[in-house]
């Protein structure tokens, strides 16, 4: 990896390098620790509420339980430029616990909501977990010791596959024992506990952005974010020809780009152009976007597959219940740890991340192909479902290991936000493109008392929409290789200064 100590403000100035602490040590290990188990709570509860959503549906007699997650989605996708921004200017950690807090009293209002409206304004609190992905990985870039970042960064990001393996259980026992609210008292109780560990264990970053916020921009991004984000999630049961999904995709994509014109003008932009327009940092976005996207879609798919009863006689299916599916669930999980881990180990040799994420979205794009064609066997599933899982932990890896490459401390988490942006657009597009194509011409056959209101497809659709997921992770492999061989990261043009306290500031590039 390309150090970032060669231009810009070094790592080495902003780090811990300077001290003593060369190497890992018992809190720097809790502090990992923490920021992992904090993700982790990220990731399980796409997993809690998809498994609650029945039974609050029923308590609350709605059927608009998809709000359940697109409020989530929404919030994060729409805060996140504006949280970025404001963690540059005044810190990391201070925006990282804020985010934290938020997100543990939205929990807090989703456990005692009385109605599912009040529900709902908990969960779009809750969405302010999404911003903690990238402040995580912009945090331990600014105070972990050099050597340690990027396995650190690479355990922080890919450690959430880890999840995929209790989660059911976790959720069914909780659900089962103590009721769907059960779940959001969880969540309250782990953030505030991950919120105070991080507190007493984890650096405040002393990199500090000297800037104007911009809060037209803040508004039009955002907003923008979060229409495209609607129409994409709705569309496919409001009708791709309403009038309301055309408002909402017209009207976000018309707001985006009146970001891109006022950024252009504006002297202290939410996000620099210049720093989007790199190809490092155009590219890695791009390839983000793909390889979560694959990864949604992936996950989407195989459970369907696996648990429809093979009586069915689609020519799938293995009939498993929740736990039974953690057989194939367990080596996704697993294998993108090891794929985290791998990158993290390689970058921190000095191979570079950009072949890496290529080769994670060869994986998944083996791993996707193979099971189009090849699902009746348990045994084939479970070593895809690791191909694919291996190829998804090395994406997530490599991805903020090349950012940290291309982009200076200063605009880091900023810069990071717009990358996970493109990780919420993806990833909401992708299964809605595949499941358009399924419902439309691979519907089975089959008598609706049989199905009890259930859809199924045939085995054509699931080839086809693996091969869409296949398809997308080599164009993620593409997009990687296409992100320059030698990285310069980009030089803030005002020299920095210090504060007393050890502050290194610099002004808006």
């Amino acid at each position: 990896m390309a150090a970032p100590a060669q231009v810009g403000i070094s790592a080495d100035s902003v780090g811990q390098d300077t001290t003593e602490q060369q190497r890992w040590t018992p809190r720097l290990i809790l502090s990992l620790a923490s920021i992992v188990l904090l993700l982790e709570l990220l990731s399980i509860s796409y997993w809690m509420i998809t498994m609650a959503m029945p039974s609050i549906a029923g308590h609350f007699q709605t059927t608009q339980g998809a709000w359940l997650l697109t409020s989530f989605l929404l919030v994060g996708a729409m805060a996140a430029p504006l949280i970025g921004k404001l963690a540059d200017m005044y810190g990391k950690r201070k925006l990282l616990l804020a985010c934290v807090a938020v997100a543990a009293l939205g929990s807090f209002i989703s456990a005692v909501a009385p109605s599912y409206a009040v529900l709902i304004v908990g969960r779009c609190l809750t969405g302010l977990l999404i911003p903690c992905l990238f402040l995580s990985y912009s945090l331990i870039r600014d105070v972990f010791p050099a050597k340690t970042v990027a396995i650190a960064v690479s355990i922080a990001t890919s450690g959430m596959g880890l999840i995929a393996i209790p989660a059911p259980f976790i959720t069914g026992w909780l659900i089962d024992n103590h009721g769907f609210r059960s779940i959001f008292w969880f969540s309250v109780v782990g953030l505030v506990a991950m919120g105070v560990m991080i507190l007493f264990t984890t650096d405040e970053s002393k990199v500090r952005l000297r800037s104007r916020l911009d809060i037209l921009g803040a508004v039009l991004l955002g907003s923008g974010i979060a229409g495209i984000l609607v129409g994409i999630s709705f569309g496919p049961t409001w009708g791709w020809k309403s009038g309301s999904i055309l408002t909402y995709l017209l009207g976000g994509a018309a707001l985006v780009v009146a970001w891109l014109v006022t950024a252009g003008t504006v002297k202290e932009p939410l996000i620099d152009l210049k720093v989007l327009r790199r190809r490092s940092v155009a590219f890695t976005a791009t390839a983000a976007g793909f390889m979560y996207g694959v990864s949604a879609l992936f996950t989407m798919l195989l459970p369907m597959l696996a648990m429809t009863p093979a009586i069915m006689g689609l020519g799938y299916g293995f009939g498993v219940d929740a736990k039974g599916f953690a057989i194939f669930q367990a080596p996704f999980g697993a294998m993108t740890v090891v794929g985290g881990l791998i990158v993290g180990t390689l970058v921190g040799r000095n191979i570079r991340p950009r072949p890496l994420l290529a080769i994670g979205a060869i994986s998944a794009a083996i791993g996707c192909a193979v099971t189009a064609y090849s699902h009746d066997s348990k045994i084939t599933l479970i070593v895809t479902a690791g191909l694919v899982g291996l190829g998804a932990g090395m994406g997530y890896a490599a991805i903020p290991n090349l950012l940290i490459e291309a982009v200076p401390p200063q605009l880091q988490a900023s810069t990071a936000s717009i990358v996970g942006a493109f990780q919420s657009v993806f990833p909401a597009a992708l299964p809605v493109i595949a499941f358009t194509v399924m419902n439309n011409s691979y519907i089975a056959p089959i008598p609706p008392e049989m199905t009890q209101g259930a859809v199924f497809y045939t085995d054509q659709g699931f080839q086809v929409a693996f091969m869409i997921a296949a398809a997308a992770a080599v164009l993620g492999a593409l997009v990687a290789l296409m992100i320059p061989r030698k990285i310069e990261q980009l030089q803030v043009p005002s020299a920095p200064t210090v504060a007393d306290d050890g502050t290194v500031v610099a002004a808006h590039a």
